[in-house]
């Protein structure tokens, strides 16, 4: 009985810890959004992983949506999915575009977080060179927006090649480096897990994604996927 109750204790006061940073920080986090690309452009109105995110943020009842990624050549420009405002912010490696998992990399944010100057960021086609820049950005845009309490935030998830289960995909570490700044460690370790299986609950297409991977892994790399 004792054990239980001290279970019970430091589950309460670590609610509480979620919710009094929840109230506070400026996204909410959610988790994963898609497994693969479905079609190139994919952050694009109509697009069906956009309209999962709108969806959500529209359950929720906000104004907006926030969507991380890794930086390739897009702009990361904001647009409308019918009345949700889609913000996208990406985060610049300056070693370049990458697909492969780093483990060494993975072991160094698990104990430590990801270093505040490690990388530059972009959204609407500008360039940051702090996180605290570009969340400011991201801010005025959702403010202009009407956006009222935290935005939702997803981290795209896209996996190009390889197994999409044990690479997270596209946005990852600008996730965790977001979540660990406003959340602390343990908020992140908790997000970062419930992120990983948010797909499989909010996004009806996670399953046929997730089994047709390679053959949609594929056809994007080949250019079959491109509509624009």
């Amino acid at each position: 009985m004792r054990k239980t109750s001290i279970f019970f204790m430091v589950f309460m006061i670590f609610g509480i810890y979620l919710y009094i940073h929840g109230t506070l920080a400026p996204v909410k986090p959610v988790g994963r959004l898609g497994i693969v690309k479905l079609a190139n452009p994919d952050m694009y109105p109509g697009h069906p992983q956009s309209k999962v995110a709108a969806d959500y943020a529209r359950r929720m009842g906000s104004k907006c949506v926030l969507v991380v990624h890794y930086a390739g050549a897009s702009g990361y420009a904001h647009y409308k999915e019918g009345d949700i405002t889609v913000i996208n912010l990406a985060f610049i490696d300056n070693r370049g575009m990458r697909t492969n998992i780093d483990w060494q990399e993975v072991i160094q944010t698990f104990l430590f977080g990801i270093p505040e100057n490690k990388y530059r960021y972009r959204a609407d086609g500008y360039e940051f060179d702090t996180l605290d820049e570009a969340m400011n950005y991201v801010m005025e845009i959702a403010k202009e927006n009407g956006q009222e309490g935290p935005i939702p935030m997803f981290y795209h998830g896209t996996v190009r090649e390889g197994n999409p289960l044990i690479n997270q995909g596209c946005g990852f570490p600008l996730y965790v480096q977001i979540t660990w700044k406003y959340y602390g460690r343990f908020g992140a370790y908790y997000y970062v897990i419930k992120g990983m299986i948010e797909p499989y609950f909010n996004n009806p297409y996670a399953i046929y994604e997730l089994m047709h991977a390679s053959d949609l892994q594929k056809l994007y790399n080949e250019g079959y996927l491109n509509y624009e």
